[in-house]
């Protein structure tokens, strides 16, 4: 095949994915207008609701009224919330895809310039092409990680805080109405969502810690890890043993953020996956690499179909590509019934923080 003939390939094929974007963009701008529509009828439905429970007589309305009104209010706000984080997954995706559409302009226009004449700049133009989708395909690796992260903490949000948040709402304003016509019950109400309270605020620091623990950028990787293989095990119930060799010092904080996050998903597959009964982890942290390796005896699994995203699941494929995009290697070694070996070794510089 001839240079021109490459480049027209790449050409076509560049035109195509551009339509293609372009075509997307308009969809997901339909998509965000109806989704704002709904999220404007849910808040409108949210205060009617809101209103008229305030006005309603807690002391002579009937109890199954009472009920089902807050059981409305509940379920409005849940999917009021659901609805708001779809609408800002949408808006995130347009803005992603605008950028997409950005740089495929640009590579348009260079095509474009060249007027399909074979030139000795063909060649250079074909690596172009070459870019054009190593660079897609790399935005399309960050949409889909930033997008899953996006689910999870909506998923997380929905099932945790905002619901207890609707059970402190519909407390208190039990509280409130009962204060002078049942006193007692009020501070039986008080008590109850004093605990609610407490549970949920451990809930919400556990949450914050795994999204992104602030002791990471003040002490650096090992304290986080050590502090957290803890907290692993208290939650669990699965013995860890985890240990540290090598120089401990700071490290880059993206090279830090690998580590953790890398360790981090080996630990919860091993506990949401590998149903494993005991972990060990190990990190070494050399002059010139990162070594960490995490073992468990649990359940197994089917390598080739993990990685290769066959089962529905991005943790360990994300972490692969993580990895590689530090010039690091990732290796796994797993058998049904007889537990995972998971290591990634991390390239780094001599210098400390």
């Amino acid at each position: 095949m001839s240079q021109y003939d490459s480049l027209q390939d790449v050409a076509e094929t560049l035109y195509k994915e551009y339509d293609q974007t372009q075509r997307d963009l308009k969809e997901i701008d339909v998509l965000i207008k109806q989704c704002a529509a709904e999220v404007e009828r849910l808040a409108q439905r949210n205060a009617q609701v809101t209103n008229y429970l305030s006005q309603m007589q807690l002391d002579t309305a009937p109890r199954e009224d009472i009920k089902e009104n807050y059981e409305s209010l509940l379920n409005t706000q849940q999917r009021l919330f659901t609805m708001r984080g779809q609408l800002e997954k949408l808006q995130s995706d347009q803005r992603n895809l605008e950028r997409l559409v950005g740089l495929q302009n640009r590579f348009v226009d260079i095509l474009e310039n060249f007027g399909g004449v074979a030139s000795p700049t063909v060649a250079t133009t074909s690596n172009s092409g070459g870019a054009v989708r190593s660079d897609q395909s790399n935005v399309i690796r960050v949409i889909q990680t930033e997008e899953s992260a996006r689910q999870s903490l909506v998923r997380k949000m929905h099932d945790g805080p905002a619901s207890s948040l609707s059970n402190f709402i519909l407390q208190a304003e039990i509280c409130e109405r009962l204060f002078d016509s049942d006193p007692e019950q009020a501070r039986t109400e008080l008590h109850s969502l004093k605990t609610t309270a407490a549970a949920t605020f451990g809930k919400v620091k556990d949450f914050i810690f795994d999204l992104r623990p602030m002791m990471l950028d003040d002490l650096g990787v090992v304290p986080t890890l050590r502090s957290y293989v803890n907290s692993f095990q208290d939650k669990s119930g699965i013995p860890v043993s985890i240990n540290i060799t090598g120089l401990e010092r700071r490290l880059e904080s993206h090279i830090e953020v690998t580590i953790f996050r890398g360790v981090q998903e080996l630990l919860n597959n091993a506990r949401t996956h590998s149903q494993a009964s005991q972990v060990t982890a190990q990190l070494d942290i050399g002059q010139d690499k990162i070594t960490a390796v995490v073992e468990d005896n649990g359940s197994g699994f089917n390598v080739e179909e993990v990685l290769s995203g066959a089962r529905k699941t991005i943790g360990l494929p994300t972490l692969q590509e993580r990895i590689r995009m530090l010039n690091g290697e990732f290796a796994i070694k797993s058998n049904i019934g007889r537990g995972t070996r998971a290591e990634f070794v991390i390239p780094v510089g001599e210098s400390e923080f």
